[in-house]
């Protein structure tokens, strides 16, 4: 099957390509923030799926401004901070957790993605159109049909395996904070009981914990902030009440005083 011009199979295949690369930069980029390796991604395998996806969503989006790479930079900016953004939107609401949360840095958007994170999707839109996948698709061109196969299926089959397997394992989550959420009252509760239970699962558990150790549930995260809103505004409110028995009072006052002055000046009147 032809789209865009690609055989689907070479379009898995640079998918993967990508997913391993992403997988590569985040494990090295921890590796040098935390010194030791951690396995990143939702995904047991050696790969992101977010960076497969957000390379083919600019592969095939802006193959019309590959003669305008201003253009092209803004563009790959938009496409990977809207796929971030709805990547962690969607997980939160399925697995009733927060992976990860951008809210103490500048220019955020609900804690999702924030300018520091999505400036380099730009230079990686660059990279990508201009540089890898020439590369790449004229090596996974000159690939027998025979060989095309043989690793589309592969890859294809563990990329599925791999799939299910770790959806189990983030089920745990919901399934943890669903347990507990009758007994606990607040975020940093919720979250903890949910670290301690999967961390005496299995090692996968734990490989999630590592790869994600900012995770926090967000059923009471929400609550929190509802609570924080309410009493927010009715701190306002009395606020406002305040000031407007003050301005009253000040009105009332200065009524008093006309009217006093002005029966004082109607006496002086009867008096002449």
């Amino acid at each position: 099957m032809v789209i865009f011009g690609y055989d689907i199979r070479m379009y898995f295949l640079l998918f993967m390509t990508y997913a391993v690369l992403g997988w590569v930069m985040e494990v090295t980029c921890k590796l040098i923030e935390d010194k030791k390796f951690i396995n990143r991604g939702f995904l047991i395998g050696p790969y992101c799926p977010i960076y497969g996806y957000g390379a083919i969503l600019i592969t095939i989006l802006l193959k019309k401004y590959i003669n305008d790479p201003f253009t092209l930079f803004i563009m790959a900016i938009l496409i990977c901070g809207v796929l971030e953004y709805l990547t962690s939107y969607f997980m939160e609401k399925i697995y009733k957790a927060r992976w990860w949360d951008y809210s103490r840095k500048k220019f955020n958007i609900n804690g999702r993605i924030c300018l520091d994170t999505i400036l380099p999707f730009g230079l990686l839109g660059l990279l990508i159109m201009y540089v890898l996948n020439p590369f790449f698709l004229e090596q996974i061109g000159r690939l027998s049909q025979i060989w095309l196969n043989i690793l589309f299926w592969l890859l294809l089959g563990i990329f599925i395996c791999d799939n299910i397997i770790s959806e189990v394992v983030l089920r745990a989550v919901k399934t943890t904070e669903k347990g507990f959420g009758k007994e606990l009252d607040n975020t940093e509760e919720i979250t903890k009981k949910v670290r301690q239970i999967l961390q005496e699962k299995s090692i996968l558990h734990r490989r999630l914990l590592n790869a994600y150790p900012k995770i926090q549930a967000v059923k009471f995260k929400i609550k929190e902030q509802k609570e924080k809103i309410k009493k927010k505004g009715k701190e306002i409110q009395d606020n406002i009440e305040e000031k407007s028995n003050m301005i009253k009072g000040v009105i009332e006052q200065k009524n008093a005083e006309i009217k006093g002055k002005l029966k004082g000046e109607n006496k002086v009147e009867k008096e002449k």
